[in-house]
């Protein structure tokens, strides 16, 4: 359903309504949930796969990096941005 979507709306008052979801995918240990998740990342046309041991919430977003052929302070985007329209995975979203 995720990759399909939903139809993006736009009211009358000109307010506007996405027509992504977000799936929260529970159960216990050991059903193969993150292999799920990695497949569905590599699948999507844009996915991105990432870990809550990886990142954090702020770094979901964004992060300031130093760039090493300037030695400058550069803004990187995180995995929400670079899945922007597309699949954002998430795993172990409670070790964030």
């Amino acid at each position: 359903l995720q990759l399909v979507g939903g139809v993006a709306r736009t009211l009358p008052d000109g307010m506007k309504m996405r027509g992504d979801i977000n799936i929260c995918l529970m159960g216990d240990p050991g059903l193969a949930k993150s292999q799920l998740l990695k497949y569905i990342a590599a699948v999507a046309p844009r996915g991105v796969y990432t870990t809550g041991k990886g990142s954090s919430g702020v770094g979901l977003t964004a992060a300031v990096c130093r760039d090493p052929v300037t030695s400058e302070m550069a803004l990187e985007g995180g995995a929400l941005v670079l899945a922007d329209k597309g699949i954002c995975c998430i795993d172990e979203f409670d070790k964030m």
